[in-house]
């Protein structure tokens, strides 16, 4: 008796353990799966190039290598001074690049922005009285705007402020600023005309 009584204890412990552990299997492999994160895009540089018809190129850079750390991010401008010089009544080309400098070598984030066109938008908006007029050069396989490249048109002499906001918007562009979305980066140069 003594015996049947051990064998049912250590039939039962066995069925009772491995209930526990086929239900922990199933609790596991049943989760649901989350979702991947959408990964936004490290920009520690972005320079804007103007290139007027004919002539030499006139870039803006900003540089913030430590990201949002403590470092005081460098507006760096080919004219020289703390603003971009620009000629009256001048046409330009305005080309857009974005580098993540913190990685060695640098990563060129142009081409990701590039490669997902559909989900990005620079918007630019000006300000403080500078005379200057834009519009988009490119567009995405949709036929919305995406910004890496405008044409910039400069009136009379003027100052005033650029700003540039590249808004990440997968699944919701629509091609209005600032319209829906994240802002991976925003930059805000200085330009003189004259």
């Amino acid at each position: 008796m003594n015996t049947q009584n051990h064998l049912v204890t250590r039939w039962l412990s066995r069925f009772f353990l491995g209930s526990f552990l086929l239900a922990t299997l199933l609790l596991v492999s049943c989760g649901d799966d989350p979702e991947p994160a959408n990964e936004e895009e490290l920009i520690t540089t972005l320079t804007l190039t103007l290139t007027p018809t004919g002539g030499d190129p006139i870039t803006m850079t900003f540089k913030d290598l430590d990201g949002d750390g403590a470092g005081v991010p460098q507006y760096i401008y080919s004219t020289g001074g703390d603003a971009a010089v620009l000629s009256a009544s001048t046409t330009y080309t305005a080309e857009i690049t974005l580098l993540n400098e913190s990685v060695n070598p640098a990563e060129n984030i142009t081409e990701e922005i590039e490669e997902e066109a559909d989900e990005h938008l620079f918007c630019f908006t000006v300000g403080g009285g500078a005379n200057i007029d834009y519009s988009y050069a490119d567009e995405d396989d949709n036929g919305l705007d995406v910004g890496l490249t405008t044409i910039w048109e400069t009136g009379a002499a003027s100052t005033g402020t650029i700003t540039i906001v590249l808004r990440h918007q997968p699944g919701t562009k629509t091609g209005a600023c600032p319209g829906s979305g994240e802002t991976d980066i925003e930059v805000t140069f200085n330009v003189a005309i004259q």
